[in-house]
C-alpha cells in the first residue's frame, strides 16, 4: 500500500514537471511541502520520478514503438507520465515482479486517467513486458522492428484518424484573402436511409480532389448537407406511420455517421439541409422578389400529371418514355392552376453560356442544347375562315407551305373547344380531348403511334394559296412544342402523310427530288428531304434552301408571318401537391387577390400537425390552423397558398448557401460568397445534365439578376461519373445485387472501398463491382502496410535523398522512379481525374521499392533513396486512402499530419531515361526492340539497329532501299 501511494506521488510531480518545467528535486521538494508528505513515501517516489526523468528518451522510444494506434504527444500527460513509471519499474526495479508493477500501473490509470486509460497502460506494458523484455536488461537496446505490429488494423486506424480530424478541426474552412480557394462540391444526397455505391463512387472522387488541392496549398471548402425535402418521406409516413420530419431526421443522422466512417474531407460546421427553416426562410424570400421582378405567375394550364403521386410534373420531370422520373408510372394530361418560374426569359442567355463553358463534358451541353431546343425556322398565320383571328404556326419547312392541305392543333389548344363550339362535331371533339388526356405525352409523341384526331367543325386560310383548308385535333401535336399548331404537309412529312392517307385529306406534292417526279396517288410515304419547289406559284423551280429565304421575305411583307426563332423550352412548373416541401409564400384575400408574405413574416413555417395520406391533393389544405390567415394588406380573412415548391427550387442554390450557412440577416452574405464561388469543381451523375443542372443555372442568373451573385454560372468545372454496377446490372433489391457500403467497410475498411472505387475504372465511366478486385485494393494496402512497417526499422536514422550526392545504378533507377511517379499522378490528379491509372502507378512503384530493398546496400545513401521513396509513395497515396497513409506518416516519425504537408514537386532532371527502346521493322513489320542511349540521334540509332544481329539475319544481301527513323521511337527499314 505505501508504495501505491509513492506511486500516486510520483505520478503528481511528474504531471507538475511536465506542466511547469521545475527540475525533479524543484519540483519534489515544493509538492512534499505544499501537501505534507510522509517521509516513508519520498524514497521510492524519488527512485521513480529521478529514473523517468534521466531514462525519459529511452522509455520515450519504448512507449512508441509498442502504442500501435497513438502518437506519444497525443497521448494525454496522465497515461504517459504512468507508462514512462510502468516501463523504468520493468527495466531498472528488478526487485519488483513486472505482474506487480502492471497492475499498479493500471489502477493509477484507472484512478487518474480517462475511461479507457486502464485497458490502454495494459496493453503497451504487457506487449513491451512479454514481447520485448522477457530477459530483463538496463541496456535497453532493442531495436523497433520488435515494436512494430505486422497486423494492418484498418478499423482501429481508421477510428483513431476521423477522431483526430474531427477533434482538431482539420478541414474546416474560413475565408482568407491571402491564399488562392478552391470549392470542391459533389451533388448532396437526398437523405433516403442509407448511402449506396453510387454515393461512396461520387464522394471519394471528390474527397480525393479535396484532399490534393489542400496539399497545393489552396484553401479548400468542401461541405456536405441534405436534399431533404421530397415525396419518400411521404410514402414513410403513409406506410408506416412516421413523420416525414422524423423519418427525415433519423436518416440524416445515420447517413452523416456513414459519411463520416468514409474518412470525407467535409467540413461539417457547414452542414445544411433544406428542410431547416432557416435554409427555405430565404427560398421563399427569392420567390417573393421574382413574383416582384415578373418572374413567377399564376396560370392555368395543361400539365404533366402523375397519377400515383398525384402531383404535377415539370417536361424536364417526364422520362422518354413518359413515365414519372419518382415512380415511373405512366404520365398524363391535367389541366390545373400552376405556379412557373420563367426561365423562357432566360433562353438565350443559357444557350449562348453552353459556349463559355469548357470545363464541362460536351455531352452535357450537347443535352443541354438540345433541351432549351433552339431552331431558326419561320412563323406562319393562318387565318381563320371569316375571321380576323388567325392561328400561329412555327415551322423550319417553310418552303413546303403550298403543300399544307389542313391545319393540325394540339388537343388541349384554346381553338380546339373555341372553334368546335355549337358546332356538329362539338361532342365528337370533347370526347376525343378525354380521351388523349388518358393517354402519356411519350405515346402520342412516338413516331410509331397510330395518329388520330378529329375535324374540329372549322376551317382557316393558307396565306399564300388562299385556299380553305380544314383544322384538325390531333393526338400526335403537343401543346409543349412549337405553338401547339402544325401546318400539316402530308406530302413531305411522314405523320401528316399517314393522318391524310386515314382522313381521306387531300395531297400535294411541293417539292420534287433532283431527276424525279413524284405522284400522291402512287406516294407509298413522305418525301421528307430538301429539292427543288413545284405547284408553289413564283417559287417553283427554286431549291428549297433559297426558297425558305424568299418565303419568309413574302410573308413578312404582307403580314402574315415572317422569320423567326423557335426555342423547345418553356417554363419551369414548379407547384407541387404535396406536404413535406416549401410553403409557397403567397396568400390570397378576396379583396387584395394575390398577395406575397411580408419579408418579415418569413419564414411561412411547415406545420408539423399534419396528416399524410397519398390522396386528395395537398395535405396542407386539411390544416385549417395553416391555411386560415389575415391579408397582409387589409387585414381581412384570407387563405394561404396550400401547395409547396418542387424540390428541385431547394437544390438550385444550395451551392451557394454553403459558403455563409449561419448567415441569418441575409441569404448569401456578400463577402463570403464573393471569396468561395463559383464552384471551381462540381461532381454528379449524367442523370442530372437536365434537371438540375439546368435549373442550378437559370437560379444563379436570376440571383445574379436580383443583385446576391456577381457571376454568370454556378460551377466552372463538371465530372459526371459513371454508376456502380454489379454483374453488370445497376444496382438494385429487385435484382439482388446490392453491396452494402457498410459491409464492405466493415470487413475491408474505408481506405480499402475507396480505392477500389478509384482503380477500377476511370470516373467517367460505369465501374462494375467485383469481390476480387475489392480483395486485391486490399492486399495492395496490405503489402504498403508491411513495407512501411518494416523499412521503417532501417530508415528512421537517415534523412530523404536530397540530391546532394550523385546516385548510380539501382539508386538512380528508384529515384527516377520515384519522380516519375511523383509526375504522373500529379498529372493523373490536377488534369485527368484518371484516378485509376495513378493508382497503377503507385502500385509499380510499391513492386520498384521491394526490389530496390533485395538488391541495395543498406548504406545511409542507399537508405536515404529509400526513405525517399516510401515518404513520396505514402503522400502519394494518401488523397485516395487516407487513413492508413496518416498512420504511416505517424510511424515515419513525421509530426504534422499528412494532410497537411505540401505536395511533393518532381525533378525534371531526376526522370529523365539513360536509355530507351526502339522498335526496329522491316518493310513495316515489327522485328525487333534495341535499348539505346536516352540521348541518341538519328544516325546513332540507325546504326545500332542495322547492326544488331536479329536484323542482320534477316536482311542478309537484300538491298537497303530506305531507312527511316521515326520521332527517335522507332526504325523501319525498306529492303
Amino acid at each position: 500500500m505505501s508504495r501505491r501511494k509513492s506511486r500516486e506521488l510520483a505520478l503528481q510531480v511528474l504531471y507538475q514537471i511536465d506542466i511547469t518545467h521545475l527540475t525533479p528535486q524543484e519540483a519534489f521538494t515544493l509538492f512534499c511541502q505544499s501537501f505534507k508528505m510522509s517521509e516513508g513515501l519520498r524514497p521510492f517516489s524519488m527512485r521513480l520520478i529521478e529514473g523517468v526523468c534521466k531514462h525519459k528518451e529511452e522509455v520515450d522510444s519504448l512507449i512508441q514503438n509498442h502504442s500501435e494506434h497513438w502518437h506519444l504527444d497525443r497521448m494525454s500527460v496522465v497515461d504517459r507520465n504512468i507508462l514512462r513509471m510502468g516501463i523504468f519499474e520493468i527495466i531498472y526495479c528488478q526487485d519488483i515482479p513486472p505482474k506487480v508493477t502492471i497492475n499498479e500501473a493500471v489502477e493509477l490509470a484507472k484512478k487518474y486517467g480517462s475511461e479507457d486509460s486502464g485497458a490502454f497502460v495494459n496493453g503497451i506494458l504487457d506487449n513491451i513486458h512479454l514481447t520485448v523484455y522477457k530477459k530483463q536488461t538496463p541496456a535497453m537496446s532493442v531495436t523497433t522492428d520488435h515494436a512494430m505490429p505486422t497486423k494492418y488494423d484498418f478499423k482501429m486506424i481508421e477510428r483513431k484518424w476521423q477522431s483526430f480530424w474531427e477533434k482538431n478541426g482539420v478541414f474546416r474552412a474560413k475565408e482568407d484573402p491571402s491564399r488562392a480557394k478552391y470549392y470542391v462540391l459533389e451533388m448532396f444526397p437526398y437523405p433516403s436511409g442509407k448511402i449506396h455505391m453510387g454515393h461512396v463512387r461520387n464522394y471519394t472522387i471528390g474527397d480525393v480532389v479535396a484532399r490534393y488541392k489542400m496539399m497545393r496549398g489552396y484553401n479548400v471548402l468542401h461541405p456536405m448537407g441534405w436534399d431533404a425535402f421530397g415525396m419518400p418521406a411521404e410514402n414513410a409516413a403513409i406506410s408506416g406511420g412516421i413523420h416525414p420530419a422524423k423519418w427525415t431526421m433519423d436518416n440524416i443522422n445515420y447517413m452523416r455517421n456513414q459519411l463520416k466512417a468514409m474518412g470525407f474531407s467535409y467540413d461539417w460546421e457547414r452542414e445544411i439541409s433544406t428542410c431547416d427553416p432557416s435554409y427555405y426562410k430565404w427560398e421563399q424570400l427569392f420567390f417573393i422578389k421574382m413574383f416582384e421582378k415578373g418572374l413567377v405567375y399564376k396560370k392555368k394550364g395543361t400539365v404533366n400529371w402523375c397519377e400515383s403521386c398525384e402531383t404535377v410534373l415539370a417536361n424536364e420531370q417526364v422520362s422518354a418514355s413518359g413515365r414519372c422520373w419518382r415512380c415511373e408510372s405512366l404520365v398524363t394530361q391535367r389541366e390545373l392552376d400552376q405556379w412557373f418560374f420563367k426561365i423562357t426569359d432566360y433562353t438565350e442567355e443559357l444557350l449562348e453560356y453552353c459556349d463559355k463553358l469548357p470545363g464541362w463534358p460536351e455531352r452535357v451541353l450537347v443535352m443541354q442544347r438540345n433541351w432549351i431546343g433552339r431552331s431558326e425556322g419561320c412563323e406562319i398565320h393562318f387565318p381563320l375562315e371569316n375571321s380576323d383571328t388567325y392561328i400561329k404556326v412555327f415551322t423550319t419547312r417553310q418552303d413546303t407551305v403550298f403543300g399544307a392541305t389542313f391545319l393540325s392543333l394540339a388537343p388541349e389548344h384554346p381553338f380546339v373547344l373555341e372553334l368546335s363550339k355549337g358546332t356538329p362535331q362539338e361532342s365528337e371533339v370533347r370526347e376525343f380531348i378525354e380521351k388523349v388526356k388518358r393517354e402519356e405525352v411519350a405515346r402520342r409523341a412516338n413516331q410509331c403511334t397510330e395518329k388520330e384526331g378529329v375535324f374540329i367543325g372549322a376551317y382557316c386560310i393558307n396565306p399564300l394559296t388562299n385556299k380553305r383548308i380544314p383544322i384538325y385535333a390531333a393526338n400526335f401535336v403537343l401543346m409543349e412544342y412549337g405553338t401547339g399548331a402544325i401546318m400539316a404537309v402530308p406530302a413531305h412529312d411522314q405523320r401528316d402523310f399517314e393522318f391524310a392517307k386515314k382522313y381521306n385529306i387531300p395531297i400535294q406534292v411541293v417539292v420534287q427530288p433532283p431527276g424525279k417526279t413524284l405522284n400522291p396517288d402512287t406516294m407509298e410515304g413522305a418525301y421528307v428531304d430538301e429539292g427543288i419547289l413545284i405547284n408553289s406559284g413564283q417559287f417553283s423551280g427554286m431549291e428549297s434552301v433559297k426558297a425558305r429565304e424568299a418565303i419568309a421575305e413574302k410573308l413578312k411583307s404582307i403580314n402574315m408571318g415572317g422569320k423567326e426563332v423557335g426555342y423547345k423550352l418553356r417554363d419551369w412548373g414548379i407547384s407541387r401537391q404535396r406536404y413535406w416541401g416549401v410553403p409557397i409564400p403567397i396568400v390570397y384575400c378576396d379583396k387584395c387577390g394575390t398577395v406575397p408574405v411580408p419579408l418579415n413574416d418569413l419564414p411561412v413555417l411547415l406545420p408539423m400537425d399534419v396528416e399524410v395520406t397519398g390522396f386528395g391533393g395537398s395535405p396542407l389544405a386539411n390544416v385549417p390552423d395553416f391555411v386560415n390567415t389575415t391579408c397582409p394588406n387589409c387585414k381581412s380573412a384570407a387563405k394561404r397558398e396550400v401547395e409547396t415548391m418542387d424540390t428541385f427550387v431547394d437544390s438550385s442554390w444550395y451551392f451557394a448557401r454553403y459558403t455563409c450557412p449561419d448567415s441569418d440577416k441575409v441569404p448569401l452574405d456578400e463577402d463570403k460568397i464573393a471569396y468561395w464561388m463559383p464552384v471551381d469543381q462540381y461532381i454528379g451523375g449524367i442523370e442530372h445534365a437536365i434537371l438540375h443542372l439546368l435549373y442550378a443555372r437559370f437560379f444563379t442568373k436570376v440571383l445574379r439578376d436580383l443583385g446576391w451573385m456577381k457571376w454568370d454560372e454556378p460551377f466552372t468545372n463538371l465530372l459526371t461519373q459513371g454508376m456502380v454496377l454489379k454483374d453488370g446490372a445497376k444496382m438494385s433489391k429487385s435484382k439482388g445485387n446490392v453491396v452494402d457500403p457498410d459491409e464492405m467497410i466493415a470487413k475491408y475498411g474505408a481506405d480499402t472501398v475507396r480505392v477500389f472505387c478509384l482503380f477500377a475504372s476511370p470516373p467517367e465511366r460505369d465501374l462494375d463491382w467485383t469481390d476480387a478486385g475489392v480483395e486485391g485494393s486490399h492486399r495492395f494496402l496490405n503489402r504498403v502496410w508491411r513495407l512501411v512497417m518494416d523499412a521503417s526499422t532501417h530508415i528512421s536514422h537517415v534523412k530523404s535523398y536530397a540530391g546532394d550526392s550523385l546516385l548510380e545504378g539501382p539508386l538512380r533507377s528508384l529515384h527516377r522512379k520515384t519522380h516519375q511517379t511523383i509526375k504522373k499522378v500529379t498529372e493523373d490528379i490536377e488534369e485527368r481525374f484518371h484516378f485509376n491509372t495513378a493508382v497503377a502507378s503507385l502500385m509499380e512503384l510499391l513492386n520498384d521499392i521491394h526490389t530496390f530493398r533485395t538488391e541495395a546496400k543498406g548504406d545511409t545513401l542507399s537508405l536515404s533513396v529509400l526513405r525517399e521513396a516510401i515518404e513520396n509513395l505514402v503522400i502519394l497515396l494518401s488523397p485516395m486512402a487516407p487513413h492508413i497513409c496518416e498512420e504511416l506518416w505517424e510511424r515515419l516519425g513525421h509530426k504534422e499530419c499528412i494532410i497537411r504537408s505540401p505536395w511533393p514537386e518532381f525533378d525534371e532532371e531526376a526522370i529523365k531515361e539513360e536509355t530507351k527502346v526502339v522498335v526496329i521493322q522491316i518493310n513495316g513489320k515489327v522485328r525487333a526492340k534495341i535499348s539505346v542511349n536516352a540521348h541518341a540521334d538519328d544516325e546513332e540509332i540507325k546504326d545500332k539497329a542495322l547492326s544488331f544481329e536479329r536484323i542482320k539475319s534477316l536482311i542478309q544481301d537484300k538491298p537497303i532501299k530506305k531507312v527511316f527513323v521515326v520521332q527517335k521511337k522507332l526504325v523501319n527499314i525498306v529492303v
